[in-house]
């Protein structure tokens, strides 16, 4: 088979499927790359506090770079549209997220049927242990600074009783609320109204500050990345495959052909025999029968 292996036309094709399967290594090795790589931005960006209508846009989905941004918006709460979310952890106890609607000031108008002149982003105010009691929202035009997440998904929970939600869903409080609401909220650090804080800071324990840092996306791999790093591993060991099966396949086809000529060879050489032996059959000679002639009858006649 090595001599087979060695003909220029194999060598050609043994050095292209080398440079496939060296093309298809690097495209596994960019993909493998792109698995480590974050897609959110690091912290120096993230903890600069930035105006929510430069970060984001109403009708916009968040993106990855802008999640966990510390964000300040101008407006005021509507008391109104207030809820609860339920199964919120703080401290290591269970208890509740107050989040108000806050109509943000500037915020651009949407086009559309089910769109609003009031443009609102949901703000979890603090957490409460119990839902008895809820603090009023302050009144006023003022300043929310917090940190800027993404959407949860809405979770169904016809157990709670009304004004509580087991997820802080924007596309659930946008129907609940019938207002257009940001594709994300608000968790609040400071609510500042005539220049001092009235946020859960300032609310002498009525409601507690919730714990939330940015998003951590350290030692997080992307599967799919990997998933295709392995796909282009695999193409590229499939390329030398198909290099061996060819020349495998060529070489077989060589042995067929040598084997077939000396088949054909043995045969001639048997005829030949055949033939120097003689005969009408076969090429063997002729037995002549032998005839008994029985004498003894024409003996006794004869007497």
């Amino acid at each position: 088979m090595l001599k087979t292996a060695v003909k220029p036309k194999w060598i050609a094709a043994l050095l292209f499927a080398l440079v496939v399967a060296a093309v298809l290594v690097l495209l596994s090795q960019w993909q493998f790359s792109r698995s480590l790589e974050k897609d959110v931005a690091p912290p120096s960006v993230t903890e600069k506090v930035q105006p929510l209508l430069e970060t984001m846009e109403p009708g916009h989905t968040m993106t990855g770079n802008i999640e966990g941004q510390l964000v300040t918006a101008k407006g005021h709460f509507d008391a109104t549209r207030q809820i609860l979310v339920a199964s919120r952890i703080q401290d290591e106890k269970v208890g509740y997220w107050v989040v108000t609607a806050f109509v943000v000031d500037g915020a651009p108008v949407l086009e559309g049927v089910a769109a609003t002149d009031e443009v609102v982003i949901p703000v979890a105010r603090g957490w409460i242990p119990t839902p008895d009691n809820v603090p009023a929202a302050p009144t006023g035009t003022l300043e929310v600074e917090g940190r800027l997440l993404n959407s949860e998904g809405p979770v169904v929970s016809p157990k709670l009783p009304q004004g509580q939600v087991s997820a802080l869903a924007s596309a659930e409080l946008t129907n609940v609320w019938d207002v257009t609401t940001y594709a994300a909220f608000i968790v609040s650090h400071s609510e500042t109204l005539d220049g001092q804080n009235v946020g859960a800071a300032a609310s002498n324990g009525a409601l507690v500050p919730i714990t939330v840092t940015a998003t951590d996306q350290n030692n997080k791999i992307n599967w799919l990345n990997i998933f295709y790093a392995a796909e282009w591993i695999i193409f590229a060991g499939f390329a030398l495959f198909l290099w061996w099966r060819l020349v495998a396949d060529d070489y077989r086809r060589e042995q067929d052909e040598l084997f077939d000529f000396d088949h054909d060879d043995d045969d001639e050489e048997d005829g030949e025999e055949d033939e120097g032996q003689g005969g009408p059959d076969g090429g063997r000679a002729a037995t002549v029968p032998t005839v008994h002639t029985d004498t003894t009858n024409h003996t006794e006649e004869s007497r």
